[in-house]
């Protein structure tokens, strides 16, 4: 990993295990950005497949890929179509994180 001259030096310094632990939880901040492009990717899936799984034209998949605000119903479809379930949890300051499961009935087709 190169980071610069003075940060190089802290990073060669550190013990193998913090080393580990500090890449371990860069590359899970790093999945949880994920566009719905990067995600289609990750599961091996073209818009092609997408759009047939959809019923829709792969020019609207490309849209959606693109959208920065969709309704829960298009987002929940997206991810149906590539095989998966979409999942909402909230988190609070100072409270455990909570699962919703009544908006499942909300976007439900």
């Amino acid at each position: 990993m190169t980071k610069g001259k003075i940060l190089q030096s802290i990073w060669d310094n550190l013990p193998d295990d913090r080393k580990e632990r500090i890449q371990t939880q860069a590359e899970e901040l790093e999945v949880e950005y994920l566009t719905l492009q990067e995600l289609r990717k990750a599961a091996g899936l073209t818009q092609a497949e997408i759009s047939r799984n959809l019923e829709m034209p792969q020019s609207n998949v490309s849209r959606l890929e693109r959208e920065s605000d969709m309704l829960l119903s298009t987002l929940q479809n997206y991810i149906a179509a590539m095989g998966g379930s979409l999942i909402i949890t909230v988190e609070l300051p100072n409270k455990p994180p909570v699962r919703l499961n009544m908006l499942s009935d909300l976007v439900d087709s």
